[in-house]
């Protein structure tokens, strides 16, 4: 598996608390880097989303998410495929955690997934004045 990050230059700082942050961004490429299969890529990158906002993103080439599942994914508890459960380890709790921390700081979360091809999280937060 290929591991990838970039950030742009001259990104201002998140307003966002540095260990929840490293949570997320770690909940994310672990998640990443469980589903996706053995040759594929997870990339992460940080950028200006847009003059109020930092961008942080995680791709992976994975086995995506089916868009039945989409809408559920940041539900506590939650499981996608329960089989994996044991493979995989957690309980249905990252993503919900995620949405949770993201949202305390008055960020987003948005998600796009294709079955079969990759999932794209990307983590919004404001910027520092």
């Amino acid at each position: 598996m290929t591991l990838t990050r970039g950030a742009q230059r001259g990104l201002p700082a998140a307003v966002a608390d540095r260990q929840r942050l490293v949570q997320v961004l770690l909940n994310l490429v672990r998640n990443a880097v469980a589903y996706t299969p053995e040759g594929g890529i997870v990339a992460v990158t940080a950028e200006r989303s847009d003059p109020g906002q930092v961008a942080f993103t995680v791709v992976d080439t994975g086995v995506g998410i089916a868009p039945e599942d989409l809408p559920h994914v940041f539900e506590r508890f939650y499981r996608a495929d329960p089989s994996r459960t044991r493979a995989s380890g957690g309980f249905g709790l990252g993503l919900a955690i995620v949405r949770d921390l993201v949202r305390a700081v008055g960020g987003a979360v948005e998600l796009e997934s294709v079955e079969g091809e990759g999932t794209r999280f990307r983590v919004l937060l404001p910027a520092a004045p």
